[in-house]
């Protein structure tokens, strides 16, 4: 159930602090809750919740306050209690009232505000601040312009066959594709294979103690299998020959204790006795154990949907050909940068090429903005000849060599074709920054739903960040160049 209060956005004179002395209004947290629409927003939230069964829900401020001020401090969700316990200014933040000495929820009910603030309503979140940022810096360079050069700029084409006529294109857009890593070690056949012989002797032990009058304890040569295993993960360097006879034990091993649980259940029907974890990773272990039996036999490296860690089997490889990693192990995004904001079109733990949605991502620019981009800046990979021919029909100049027999004036295209590589560093540092100030460089999420809503939440507080440096920056340069001219005027 959700309550929904009807009352204005909370004034921050109005918040009480039982101590003495007063808190700034020009706080970092209080500037950042005023470009934010709370009450706006809360609709989507509460449709989420019955109208009238359930325990009342936390408020939406809440909610998305307690994760922005998690991903914006870069710390645990454990700290992020611990701060909203000390801060005044972090409890103005999301929504109370009055200063309160106990945490205002517990640190577990974060993971429910990210499976409940999707990757989705996030998304329709952080739009709505991009085209506010957008909006703000049109209409500041708006009152530069002259007035007299706004008509040319309402000049309109015709939109396909319909007779209708649709506004000029404009604008750039970016587009690139990287990958968020997730926190697992680096997967190898052999490690995979000796954690799910582990895992399967705990379930064992489980079920061997329920019925420990009634069966003999099966052998599954634990010990032995340790030993295997660590003859050749102890050493620096192993042939070939060495890990794959390792890995035939361990296929071995893991087959005999599926055996076991099998038989056990034919006769008891004990599962139900496993926990939901163990449980889960009993189907996942019989998956990769058919999978490494797969490519063992076929001497292959290669086998679809592969499983690279048993707590996430949601985790994929992609192969991203970078010199610091060839292999990442997350999520695949695609995130369109424009005007400096950043909007992420498409996240998936599939591999998939992304010249192949660069047309429905431009069309999502159309269905924002109402127009198509002038100019798409984009990496070879986007370059296809479909692409290419795709653009050229909407009247977008696609950034990259022209195609067909070289100009002769070859040295305007190459000059323009550096200005777009130049400007392309854009997106680049988009990534570069949510991977390093922020936490896009390793997701500590665990659940494919969470770790999306992580994705797309690192996306929102950096467009935050960049709307606060909108709104003040000019305010503070003009404030410094006056100061600059008042003291030319003294002397």
């Amino acid at each position: 159930m959700y309550r929904k209060k009807n009352k204005d956005q909370l004034e921050f004179e109005n918040f009480y602090h039982p101590f003495g002395g007063n808190l700034e209004s020009n706080n970092r947290w209080v500037q950042l809750s005023k470009i934010i629409s709370w009450d706006e927003l809360e609709n989507q939230y509460a449709k989420l919740f019955s109208e009238d069964q359930g325990a009342p829900a936390k408020p939406f401020r809440m909610a998305l306050g307690a994760l922005i001020i998690k991903e914006k401090l870069s710390i645990t969700d454990e700290e992020t209690v611990a701060q909203l316990k000390e801060n005044p200014y972090l409890q103005y933040f999301i929504g109370l009232t009055e200063y309160r000495y106990k945490a205002p929820f517990d640190p577990t009910m974060m993971v429910h505000f990210r499976k409940r603030l999707t990757k989705d309503i996030l998304g329709v979140i952080n739009e709505k601040i991009v085209m506010a940022g957008i909006d703000i810096n049109k209409n500041d360079s708006k009152s530069e312009d002259d007035k007299g050069s706004s008509d040319d700029s309402k000049t309109t084409q015709p939109c396909g066959d319909t007779g209708e006529t649709e506004a000029q294109n404009s604008g750039t857009m970016m587009l690139d594709a990287s990958v968020a890593p997730a926190d697992i070690s680096y997967p190898t056949d052999l490690n995979l294979l000796n954690e799910a012989r582990e895992k399967l002797e705990e379930i064992i032990d489980v079920v061997y103690d329920a019925y420990r009058e009634e069966m003999d304890k099966p052998r599954t040569y634990r010990n032995t299998a340790r030993r295997d295993y660590l003859r050749v993960a102890k050493k620096r360097k192993n042939k070939p020959k060495s890990i794959r006879k390792a890995i035939r034990k361990q296929l071995q091993y893991i087959k005999r204790d599926l055996g076991h649980i099998e038989k056990i259940n034919s006769q008891f029907h004990c599962l139900h006795l496993l926990s939901r974890i163990e449980y889960r990773n009993l189907l996942v272990i019989q998956e990769l154990y058919r999978q490494q039996k797969e490519m063992y036999d076929n001497r292959s490296h290669h086998v679809d949907d592969r499983i690279v860690s048993i707590s996430q089997p949601h985790i994929r490889p992609i192969v991203r050909g970078k010199a610091s990693a060839s292999v990442e192990f997350g999520a695949k995004i695609v995130v369109s940068n424009i005007e400096g904001y950043a909007i992420l079109e498409h996240c998936s733990w599939d591999p998939f090429n992304e010249s192949t949605m660069m047309q429905d991502q431009v069309e999502e620019y159309r269905t924002r903005f109402g127009f198509y981009p002038e100019v798409l800046l984009v990496d070879k990979l986007y370059r296809t000849r479909d692409n290419i021919m795709w653009c050229r029909d909407k009247n977008i100049r696609i950034s990259g060599p022209r195609l067909g027999r070289p100009s002769e004036d070859k040295n305007k295209y190459k000059k323009q074709e550096q200005e777009d590589s130049g400007k392309r560093n854009g997106i680049e540092g988009i990534f570069g920054t949510c991977k390093r100030k922020y936490s896009l460089g390793r997701i500590m999420s665990k659940l494919d739903i969470t770790s999306e809503s992580t994705i797309a939440l690192i996306l929102l507080v950096m467009n935050l960040d960049k709307r606060i440096r909108d709104i003040f920056i000019p305010i503070l340069m003009k404030y410094l160049s006056w100061k600059n001219w008042s003291f030319c005027l003294e002397f």
